[in-house]
């Protein structure tokens, strides 16, 4: 059963319901280094919108993948160059930028760009990764905004969503996985980037270099390379009356049912009874 914040246990409830309030639950890696994975369609995706938090969190500890789900073969106005040369070209741009944040490896998914579709091949690849990789947060595009959203990154998202529940979570989805000794995974956390409601926001501010190194390291997509002038603007635009400074937004979803956050709770428990074992107090239920 999934644990819901402010309403309790609900029956047949869907993990992806935006009600949940996460307003009052502790930051995302509190309690220690987490294991992140970043699922977007195109290479540059994750940086422009995410690499400061990206940066942050490897700073800390975090174990952090990406996944792109095409190479990035379209998106250029150079003459001459072909889809194949222009992927091999972002490949080794998202590369290098994995490198400056502390990114541990890099997956392409090879997808075509501008044709990524949310079928049964695509949610089979991403669950084999989560089972092999064993996420507790997954970032990834909100598929469902109502505004415009790029066809690659849309159903990137969605098809992520699908992976997430409930197919990774049941063996019986993609069973062929066991013959490689691959199990169920649940992961606890997820973040959607392009949200028109967020509700989790990142403090960016000591890694805004990091972010613009990032962004920098695309350099067949940016029209400027000049870095005082890049990091001159996001400063600017940290300081915008109203705004919440330099941070990065996610919708946040929670799902209390990750294999690590089940042990945590499961040593807790034991703790605490034995500590009441020690007082001489019988745990709730004994003797029953």
């Amino acid at each position: 059963m999934l644990k819901w914040f402010g309403g309790g246990k609900r029956k047949g409830a869907n993990p992806f319901d935006y009600g949940e309030d996460v307003s009052n639950l502790p930051p995302i890696g509190h309690d220690g280094p987490k294991t992140l994975m970043a699922i977007m369609a195109h290479p540059d995706d994750i940086d422009f919108g995410s690499s400061g938090s990206i940066a942050k969190w490897c700073a800390e500890g975090w174990t952090v993948y990406y996944v792109l789900t095409t190479s990035g073969d379209k998106g250029t106005h150079e003459p001459g160059i072909s889809g194949q040369e222009l992927a091999a070209i972002r490949e080794e741009e998202q590369r290098e930028a994995a490198r400056v944040l502390g990114v541990k490896e890099v997956f392409f998914l090879g997808l075509e760009d501008g044709f990524v579709e949310p079928n049964a091949e695509l949610r089979e690849r991403l669950v084999w990764l989560f089972r092999t990789y064993k996420p507790d947060v997954v970032l990834t595009w909100d598929g469902f905004r109502p505004s415009f959203n790029h066809n690659d990154h849309r159903n990137t998202g969605i098809a992520v969503r699908d992976a997430l529940f409930p197919a990774v979570r049941d063996r019986l989805y993609f069973a062929q996985h066991t013959d490689e000794g691959l199990g169920e995974w649940r992961v606890n956390e997820i973040l959607m980037v392009g949200s028109p409601d967020p509700n989790y926001f990142v403090d960016i501010s000591g890694f805004i270099e990091k972010k613009a190194d990032a962004i920098l390291a695309h350099r067949s997509q940016v029209q400027s390379h000049d870095r005082d002038e890049l990091l001159k603007q996001m400063r600017e635009r940290g300081r915008r009356p109203g705004g919440r400074g330099l941070v990065e937004s996610f919708k946040r979803v929670h799902m209390r049912t990750s294999q690590r956050a089940q042990k945590a709770e499961e040593e807790a428990r034991k703790a605490e009874e034995a500590e009441e074992a020690a007082k001489g107090v019988a745990p709730v239920g004994a003797g029953q």
